[in-house]
């Protein structure tokens, strides 16, 4: 993958101006997570304005896959600085992130005040209860790719499957210690399918030391700068892998909000626009007001940036590097097993029996009628609406 050079199909750069017009736009309307961020993206620069080859940009969806953290968001930033450096990576990721922190930052001033209207706290309720569901989906719509990655040979399919349900049973069970899995499972692979120490190109694949941990999470901001740092570190096969992680410090740990609000959170990073890593700047505001809510969303998007800026020139060797490509074999196995995992916690966190008829509502409006995450949360969040008009009991 060559470096920022000129847009190609065009006669020079493309202005600073327009990736802030168009990367805003998508952070606008890019409703429906990853997918549709992906198809935004490719129709922009590819197919409308010609600025990308369709090499170019398979090859940057390849690349960004590799990657821990938010694919489709470091997808728009690695667009924009193909473009036009470092400056239309800052800009073009800014522009994408930037509508969607603002509404879901609006949304929770909304959702979380201690005055909320009925209709918003029914509504809230409601939405909250399809979220498994939601995660249920998204963990079977990731495994075709993972399970053709994993080869045809029968040991390393047998590989995959181990990891997969190492990672569903540890994002049910052992909580805030799941990402020890995830990376276990990805330098499993790794060393198996590499016969040569790691080169050092996979550095950024690889944990945070154990004794850097005592220093970030003890509590107040430092706590909540890296629950927001796991969330963009840690984050492989999109923003649902970290919910276990996430749940368990914002309820149990930090008791930054109930279980039933941080089902509301969930969401709302759901049904705004933009990457459903905004999660984290719901917990952040339910930590420290709006500051934290902008420190989260930081810290959680600041990976992203680095590795685009530091290697994106790099990154045609990190695509035919062994170690990388096993890592993410074994780590993105375990992380779609840790999104279907994710479905207890967050069933159990369901207070009220009516909650788990919406559930049931949504998960056959996902599987059966086969539709959209937004239009399942949007109805949910009517039938949470209507039951809370009915008198039935809603979460503390």
């Amino acid at each position: 993958m060559s470096g920022p050079d000129r847009a190609e199909g065009s006669t020079g750069p493309v202005g600073l101006g327009t990736i802030a017009r168009e990367w805003g736009r998508i952070g606008c309307i890019g409703f429906g997570g990853p997918p549709a961020h992906i198809a935004l993206l490719r129709a922009l620069c590819v197919e409308r304005q010609g600025w990308l080859s369709t090499e170019a940009f398979e090859d940057g969806i390849a690349a960004t896959n590799l990657l821990p953290g938010p694919a489709s968001t470091q997808l728009a930033i690695l667009c924009a600085w193909r473009l036009r450096g470092a400056a239309g990576a800052l800009v073009g990721g800014l522009c994408f992130i930037v509508p969607g922190l603002i509404v879901v930052l609006a949304l929770s001033v909304l959702f979380f005040a201690p005055d909320a209207p009925l209709w918003v706290r029914g509504a809230a309720a409601g939405a909250g209860a399809a979220v498994p569901a939601v995660a249920l989906q998204a963990s079977i719509g990731l495994v075709p790719g993972s399970w053709r990655r994993a080869g045809v040979e029968r040991p390393a399919r047998v590989r995959w499957a181990v990891y997969l349900v190492l990672g569903a049973v540890s994002a049910a069970t052992v909580g805030p210690w799941l990402v020890l899995v995830l990376a276990a499972c990805g330098v499993q692979e790794a060393i198996v399918r590499s016969p040569r120490r790691p080169g050092p190109t996979t550095g950024r694949a690889a944990v945070l030391p154990p004794t850097v941990l005592p220093v970030l999470a003890t509590g107040g901001l430092g706590a909540l700068a890296w629950v927001a740092l796991k969330v963009g570190l840690f984050s492989y096969g999109g923003g649902f892998v970290i919910i276990p992680m996430m749940q368990h410090d914002a309820v149990h740990t930090y008791h930054w909000m109930t279980a039933g609000q941080f089902l509301d959170a969930v969401a709302l990073g759901q049904i705004t626009p933009g990457p459903v890593v905004q999660t984290v700047a719901v917990v952040g505001y339910a930590a420290s007001g709006i500051a934290g809510g902008l420190l989260a969303a930081f810290v959680a998007f600041a990976p992203s940036f680095v590795f685009i800026l530091a290697g994106g020139p790099r990154f045609d060797r990190l695509r035919t590097n062994r170690w990388a490509q096993g890592f993410l074999t074994g780590a993105g196995a375990a992380s779609i097993g840790a999104i279907a995992g994710a479905t207890v916690p967050l069933a159990l966190a369901l207070a009220h029996l009516w909650q788990l008829g919406v559930l049931a509502a949504a998960g056959a409006w996902l599987f059966a009628f086969r539709r959209g995450v937004v239009s399942a949360l949007m109805g949910a969040a009517a039938l949470g609406v209507a039951a809370a008009y009915a008198g039935l009991h809603l979460p503390a």
